[in-house]
């Protein structure tokens, strides 16, 4: 499968992007959502934790989220955060 990059103007983290890509020579769409999920643990754990500790409950918290996203979507790529992120990035594509 060939790759394009998009850019996506979004203006908060908070925003949810979608778009349909239509082939060519084709009735065939193809869909795909970019959205944004915490990843700032700092309200949910009143001791700052060691950094494995702070890590591992992050990806948990976002598997967790994962998990019980839309059955209809397929996690597609996890874009790595920022080192001060509040929010990670998911792009996901309709099954």
């Amino acid at each position: 499968m060939r790759e394009i990059c998009v850019p996506i103007p979004l203006s908060d983290d908070n925003q949810v992007a979608e778009v349909e890509v239509k082939l060519a020579n084709n009735d065939q769409s193809i869909f795909f959502r970019l959205e944004s999920f915490a990843w700032d643990i700092a309200e949910e754990i009143k001791d700052k934790p060691d950094e494995i500790t702070e890590k591992l409950h992050k990806i948990y918290n976002l598997k967790k989220v994962i998990a019980n996203y839309d059955s209809h979507w397929e996690v597609l790529q996890i874009f790595t955060p920022a080192e001060s992120s509040k929010n990670i990035q998911v792009l996901f594509r309709k099954k």
